[in-house]
């Protein structure tokens, strides 16, 4: 299964904070199972990281090598996430989570995501 992975639970994911459940990190660590971060998780950690809102154990370079590493695909953003992203529903505000939602649909991919309101979305949101 193709999953995308939204920022927190790929944050905690590399923290191994456990507050992503074990199930949640088993599913992410089965190899038959292909692994996406967006671009818009990158650059969400980066803005909170220099606006000292979030405090991670490594730089965001190191956390894209690791991701590459460890086999996550990143899905850039492209014209037809944009105009899904323009047709969606006001229910979440957060512009990253709004085009990760976008993504996820446009490319027919699940998200892992603890966020109630991703289920708002016609995506299959796992957790």
């Amino acid at each position: 299964m193709r999953l995308l992975i939204d920022t927190q639970s790929f944050i905690w994911f590399f923290e191994a904070d456990k507050k992503l459940p074990l199930s949640i990190r088993a599913m992410m660590e089965d190899a038959k199972n292909e692994l996406a971060v967006s671009i818009v998780s990158f650059w969400e950690i980066t803005v909170k990281m220099s606006l000292q809102k979030l405090n991670l154990s490594t730089d965001i370079e190191t956390l894209i090598n690791k991701s590459m590493k460890y086999g996550f695909e990143t899905i850039s953003i492209e014209p037809i996430h944009l105009i899904t992203l323009s047709a969606l529903d006001f229910y979440h505000r957060d512009p990253f989570d709004r085009m990760i939602i976008a993504q996820a649909i446009a490319e027919h991919i699940s998200i892992i995501s603890s966020d109630s309101i991703f289920k708002s979305y016609p995506v299959n949101c796992i957790w």
